[in-house]
């Protein structure tokens, strides 16, 4: 049967990754993010449509595409403050668009799934939807949000062939984490290579940013045929960080 995919936060990193890994599985996949120019720099590599969207703005979520049989949620944004500085408009937009968007992606999505009796939702978390680190509270509280709204749609989908996991990775060699490469060593007085050692890779026994491609072997996974009986879970791809 074929598929249809639809990824957030298409345009670079984990999603650009995902949109490839499963356009070479077969799938027909819609590439949505808020910036159109990375969207055309993807398009124009690999066979994709693309909707340019904020979907921060919640209203509008209801124009995307519902006929899809797989949902990655992956948008999202770093913010890093002290909890007693962090800007509370910056905590609820990114509660929005990390949380309350995938909610609503799934809701609207669901139904075409459930009349296929198959589908497969799968939210990119983080190693910080299991651990928390300091000042990154809107992160982290977005992340831990999303593990529980995870864990209920696998519930509630079991009886309609639906999955819902989480895959969990720890820092990703993706533009969010360059960003905070830049915004920490000015902030410590340490130099780029400093922070990545002593800060990022300091919980992990595995001493090396992840690949994006990596992070999207496990989604083609939870969309594979192994799949069936996967879901309600975390795939922690974390160095070794929650070993501890």
């Amino acid at each position: 049967m074929e598929r249809r995919a639809l990824v957030t936060g298409a345009g670079s990193g984990i999603g650009a990754a995902c949109v490839r890994r499963l356009v070479a599985e077969g799938m027909d996949v819609i590439a949505v993010d808020a910036d159109s120019e990375r969207l055309a720099a993807l398009a124009a590599d690999v066979r994709v449509e693309t909707v340019t969207a904020d979907l921060s703005d919640l209203e509008g979520l209801a124009a995307l595409p519902t006929d899809v049989d797989v949902l990655v949620n992956n948008a999202g944004v770093q913010q890093v403050a002290p909890v007693e500085q962090f800007p509370p408009e910056r905590f609820g937009y990114i509660l929005r668009l990390m949380l309350e968007s995938p909610f609503r992606l799934i809701r609207q999505t669901l139904p075409h799934m459930y009349g296929r009796g198959w589908g497969r939702v799968v939210n990119i978390s983080s190693v910080h939807g299991l651990r928390a680190s300091p000042f990154k509270a809107a992160y982290v509280a977005a992340k831990h949000g999303l593990e529980g709204l995870s864990k209920v749609v696998a519930l509630e989908g079991a009886p309609h062939g639906v999955t819902s996991n989480c895959v969990n990775p720890a820092y990703v060699r993706t533009p969010l984490v360059t960003a905070q490469l830049a915004d920490q060593a000015a902030s410590h007085g340490l130099t780029e290579a400093e922070v990545l050692e002593k800060v990022l890779l300091a919980p992990l026994a595995v001493k090396r940013l992840i690949e994006p491609a990596e992070v999207a072997e496990l989604v083609a996974m939870l969309c594979g045929p192994a799949s069936n009986s996967l879901t309600g879970t975390s795939l922690v791809l974390d160095g070794g960080w929650t070993a501890h």
